[in-house]
């Protein structure tokens, strides 16, 4: 009994000293930080608009040319456009993400496309893809007692059939996993049991087994919230991450496996210990090898700056903040109401816990150099 009562004493004193050391570090953020001292953007540079850096000039040029031509009739641009993706499935995806955007403003040219090449199926996929976004918006994104009895019959009645049209398209391009990401999406709202989702799944690894639209969608499935639970969810996320080939962001589905439980409350023993912080530590290895020009990175960096420093992982949050430079428009900043000070305070926190020391003044930026900062 003693013995008990000692271990826990001491555990209550190591708590109380961690709860005084962030306090104190709360407190210094807020009133003693400079970030310019750390090398770090000023707080009268961020922005808070977006999550990371816009796209380059020629990429943007590009696909407004895609939708120009599409909204003027001509569907051939757009084709074109997604198959010089070639079998770099992700980025496939990508490209039909960003034709399912201009279908939204008008689909005229697809109805096209489908009709002039009905073998088409990146044509196909789309229109499927169209309809499970368009059974989600007639059902909103409310809980399900809250949705009007006529929208959720209607969303019950599109997702089944997006499904089948999707699986038309599977025969159209055998090779193709984009069908498969659809069936995927589809399966939790058309209340499809395990049984029927693993063969789903499975022929959709079988195309791409690293496609990262894919793990999400899929990790969506296992969460509590639809048919899976908080150990079956966080079991998909690592086995995503352990098998991710070098150069994949893949290994971040971990860290959105995390929000899902924080949403639940249930995030704090997947950060305790060491096992949570090794995993931290994992992906932050790995979007350490992720191309730059990756548009999934910022994003991630953001969710594992916050993670990193929830789970005491002080340096490593300080790392990615530098990395993440001007840019604090994202998750989970933005659920904080002001996003420019939610940012601030974490990363300033992230400073003091580290340790992190001052650069000389001679080291500084000069006051509003606009080049020494990511812009």
């Amino acid at each position: 009994m003693t013995y008990f009562l000692a271990a826990l004493t001491a555990i209550l004193l190591i708590l109380a000293v961690k709860k005084s050391r962030s306090t104190k570090a709360r407190e210094w953020a807020a009133t003693g930080f400079e970030p310019a001292a750390y090398g770090l953007v000023p707080r009268d540079r961020l922005n808070p608009h977006r999550a990371g850096p816009p796209m380059s000039t020629e990429r943007i040029k590009q696909s407004q040319a895609v939708a120009d031509a599409a909204w003027g009739g001509n569907w051939r641009p757009a084709a074109a456009h997604v198959e010089a993706a070639g079998q770099d499935w992700d980025e496939r995806w990508s490209r039909l993400e960003l034709l399912a955007s201009i279908a939204e403003e008008n689909d005229a040219w697809l109805t096209a496309w489908r009709a002039a090449d009905p073998d088409s199926c990146d044509a196909a996929t789309l229109e499927a893809q169209r309809m499970v976004h368009h059974a989600w918006e007639i059902r909103g994104s409310g809980y399900a007692p809250d949705v009007p009895a006529a929208n959720m019959a209607k969303f019950r009645e599109l997702l089944p059939a997006a499904i089948e049209a999707a699986r038309r398209a599977t025969l159209l391009a055998p090779q193709d996993p984009a069908p498969w990401v659809v069936m995927v999406t589809a399966a939790r709202g058309a209340r499809y049991k395990p049984a029927q989702f693993r063969p789903l799944w499975a022929g959709l690894a079988a195309r791409a087994p690293h496609h990262y639209e894919g793990h999400w969608q899929a990790m969506q499935y296992w969460c509590a919230k639809w048919f899976g639970s908080d150990r079956k969810m966080l079991a998909f996320a690592k086995r995503a991450m352990d098998h991710a080939p070098v150069g994949s962001p893949l290994p971040g589905i971990y860290l959105h496996a995390l929000v899902e439980l924080e949403k639940r409350n249930t995030h704090h023993s997947s950060l305790a210990g060491e096992l949570g912080r090794q995993r931290l530590r994992k992906v932050a290895a790995a979007l350490a090898a992720v191309p730059e020009e990756d548009k999934r990175l910022p994003m991630l960096r953001h969710l594992l700056a916050y993670y990193c420093g929830k789970a005491g992982l002080h340096t490593k949050a300080l790392e990615q903040f530098r990395l993440i430079g001007r840019w604090c428009g994202a998750t989970p900043w933005t659920a904080q109401g002001d996003p420019v000070a939610a940012f601030d305070l974490a990363r300033g926190m992230a400073v003091k816990l580290s340790n992190a020391r001052p650069l000389p003044p001679e080291m500084r930026p000069a006051k509003g150099d606009a080049h020494h900062y990511k812009v």
